[in-house]
């Protein structure tokens, strides 16, 4: 079948994955969230403690379990024993205390509370082994190959290891997929207990990088200065994770670093006609012709670069025959960076076209004769 073909000229953006960055840390992923594309990588698979930035999983679990209504914000939680007896970074919950599962988040997501991230893991498998055993089999079903959680916390413990990338990988599924979490991972100061415990932020970056959405902090002496630090900028998030940093201060000048090149160099751009799309004419059809629209035309990410190389191109049907089904393919949509292919998005059918029966065909015969 002919096609016809028009050519629209279109400022774009191509990711060529360039490596032009370099960081202390001997583990680091910058990884984008929409995509998931990794635009800078050191060392990212070698297992690695990863101190409290463990809690990302313990968080996503908790806010899958609030989007699927097994848990609610307002839900009390009450303290065990061995919630309270949790060492580290805390809030000091006392044995038999409750708070709601928000405050508790808020304490895991501000300051790291270890107490509140086993009182959540309790409350929603049981038993903090029960749930581990749950971080575990979701961080296989994210394809988290190297790693093995033993707590809820990062507390120290043997063979509890991740990667950068893994990190990231979990990163980006609690940001993506819970954007709620953003209420708690801003917050530089809070309180508790009616403002007698009062919370401030381990995460420097929301005071001193533009944008700064969060994540989480850790650290232990083993594990050396841990982070994933996630930023939003014209609508592009990204997520800087760095693994056992020398000093707190050289990891936070790390994420700075790579957020700061992401940001520099990469655009997230979703493709759009940038002329009204044609119509495809219907023969057989109760309408003379059908409306198209792209089809799952997701953002790409791309080099900042290259945008005086880039063009859109259009190809539709010269004609479809009825019955024409709605989301029928009719065309395509194609990026083009130079002569380099960056997508193909399916142009389809808007609506559908019933095919004409006898009596209207019949009908509209008499309507031409008699006019």
């Amino acid at each position: 079948m002919k096609r016809l073909t028009a050519v629209l000229w279109a400022v774009v953006l191509l990711w060529t994955g360039a490596q032009a960055v370099e960081v202390s840390a001997p583990s680091a992923v910058l990884m984008e969230k929409e995509t998931g594309a990794v635009l800078y990588a050191k060392d990212e698979h070698t297992p690695r403690e990863p101190a409290s930035v463990t809690k990302i999983m313990t968080l996503l679990l908790t806010m899958e379990a609030i989007d699927s209504g097994q848990l609610s914000y307002d839900t009390a939680i009450t303290t065990s024993t061995h919630a309270s007896s949790m060492g580290g970074s805390q809030i000091w919950l006392r044995e038999n205390e409750q708070m709601t599962a928000e405050e508790m988040i808020k304490a895991v997501c501000v300051v790291s509370a270890n107490d509140c991230a086993v009182a959540l893991a309790e409350h929603l498998a049981g038993s903090e082994e029960a749930f581990v055993d749950r971080m575990n089999r979701r961080a296989a079903e994210l394809g988290m190959a190297d790693t093995v959680f033993k707590n809820a916390t990062g507390l120290p413990a043997v063979g509890h290891v991740t990667s950068a990338y893994d990190i990231a990988l979990m990163s980006r599924e609690l940001i993506l997929r819970h954007p709620d979490i953003r209420r708690f991972t801003t917050v530089w100061m809070d309180s508790l207990r009616n403002g007698t415990s009062l919370l401030v932020n381990t995460n420097k970056l929301l005071r001193t990088f533009q944008g700064a959405t969060g994540l989480k902090t850790g650290s232990t002496g083993a594990a050396k200065y841990c982070l994933s630090a996630t930023a939003e900028r014209d609508g592009m998030e990204l997520i800087a994770v760095i693994l056992k940093g020398d000093t707190s201060a050289q990891r936070f000048e790390d994420a700075r670093t790579l957020l700061g090149y992401g940001f520099s160099n990469y655009a997230l751009y979703t493709p759009q006609p940038e002329e009204p799309l044609p119509t495809v004419p219907v023969t057989l059809g109760t309408a003379e012709e059908v409306s198209l629209v792209p089809e799952g035309g997701g953002a790409l990410l791309l080099d900042r670069s290259r945008i005086s190389e880039l063009r859109q191109e259009i190809e539709v049907d010269e004609a479809a025959e009825a019955p024409v089904i709605e989301g029928q393919h009719l065309g395509t949509l194609r990026l083009y960076a130079g002569e380099d292919l960056l997508s193909e998005i399916p142009l389809t059918a808007a609506e559908a076209v019933p095919r004409v029966t006898y009596g209207q065909i019949l009908s509209r015969l008499l309507r031409t004769a008699f006019l």
